[in-house]
């Protein structure tokens, strides 16, 4: 596909949520007159990420930054169509907060849990840690033999239509005035310190001002093409949505069972998932199910947590990948210390989805004044990730 123009102020190399994101807040920027491309080898985005997102937001992370990102995202969402100039076509997204439960079956991590509640509260949280008793009285389905208590939170956490939200964040931008390409980057080029352009699939070389690398599971490959490097590669994370015998009188919280796995309601059916047991990067293109695992590893886990879940049903199931960050399991966000017109938006491992209204205006306010104006994204520059240091987190999924 041929591009509009041989010379852009951004170019943003991935199309899907983050992509996306960057590409309208860049046209909310007060003075910010740029010219901008998206760059997209799917536009389907049959097998983004963001297209297998299981759509919930949590404000219960450790780590403050996190918390304030997703405080900013239930927001987003409640208001999404103020934010969106009160479009009359744009819906009104609902956030469902049922909440997300912790089990915790160690007293290390119910003291975790409550360390991070601590945290939360101070942030304005609805957070709780609840006892065995406590949780027994409120959700009486659970088996809680081996749990010593857990974290819940009903305000602003739970499942929200991130499709719909990522549509409209196309929609609009493209409406502001961003170019979408579907065309593939093969190549970067740099001059020293700074990316002066790339080369696209169709031919050509296109000169940009600053180059945004929203490529998902790719990402360590398109920051390879400017001789940088990142630790991502992608995972395969498996979902399953199940019909049961015998439901629930109330709401399933998004649950997460000290085993690793996790599930909550799902409309009228439910929703569960996590990692396989044995977990090595695979192939970008590599969705390739192990359905042996429902058997053998999650119906069992899912039933011993809720003896209602005995007979349950498997109606679908699907593998997505995480770009998975094997430094932090934190996003890596802005720009590269030696090439500060190469910035990174990679490494999410699962927290993508909730996090991009926070991290997409975080970058559109980089690239439009040099400088964050809302939240202090510094945390999650790439400068750690070289140095080798942990951006801390204990709440990871």
């Amino acid at each position: 596909m041929t591009t509009q123009h041989q010379n852009y102020d951004v170019i943003i190399v991935g199309g899907a949520i983050y992509g996306s994101s960057v590409a309208w807040w860049l046209t909310q920027m007060p003075g910010f007159q740029g010219r901008v491309l998206v760059v997209e080898k799917d536009p389907t985005y049959e097998n983004a990420a963001t297209s297998h997102t299981n759509s919930c937001i949590r404000q219960q992370f450790s780590n403050r930054v996190n918390i304030g990102v997703s405080q900013f995202g239930a927001d987003f969402i409640k208001n999404f169509r103020r934010f969106m100039g009160d479009h009359p076509e744009v819906p009104e997204l609902v956030l469902q907060s049922y909440g997300y439960m912790y089990l915790a079956d160690t007293p290390e991590f119910a003291e975790t849990l409550r360390e991070s509640q601590k945290v939360q509260a101070s942030l304005g949280a609805g957070t709780k840690f609840m006892t065995r008793d406590e949780i027994a009285a409120d959700y009486p389905f659970y088996r809680l033999d081996d749990i010593l208590g857990a974290n819940h939170n009903l305000l602003d956490e739970g499942y929200f239509d991130g499709g719909t939200m990522f549509d409209w964040f196309k929609r609009m931008a493209r409406k502001n005035g961003v170019e979408y390409a579907h065309d593939e980057v093969t190549a970067i080029t740099r001059d020293s310190n700074r990316v002066t352009g790339v080369t696209l699939k169709s031919g050509g070389f296109i000169a940009c001002g600053v180059l945004v690398n929203t490529a998902g599971t790719r990402g360590a490959l398109v920051a390879q093409m400017a001789g940088l490097d990142i630790p991502i590669e992608p995972r395969r994370r498996y979902t399953y949505i199940f019909d049961a015998s015998h439901p629930l009188d109330r709401d399933l919280p998004l649950t997460i069972d000290p085993t690793g796995v996790h599930m909550r309601t799902d409309g009228r059916y439910y929703l569960a998932g996590g990692p396989p047991d044995d977990d090595p990067a695979v192939d970008f293109d590599d969705f390739n199910a192990d359905h042996g695992l429902w058997e053998e590893k999650f119906w069992p886990i899912i039933a011993t947590r809720i003896p209602q879940f005995e007979e349950i049903k498997l109606i679908n199931m699907w593998v997505g990948h995480y770009d998975y960050n094997k430094l932090d399991q934190n996003a890596i966000v802005g720009p590269h210390p030696e090439v500060s017109n190469f910035l990174f938006c990679n490494g999410f491992s699962g927290h993508g989805l909730q996090q991009s209204p926070a991290l997409g205006r975080g970058l559109a306010e980089h690239i439009a004044y040099g400088e964050y104006r809302s939240l202090d994204l510094r945390p999650f520059y790439v400068d750690r990730v070289l140095r080798g240091e942990k951006f801390l987190e204990k709440a990871v999924i």
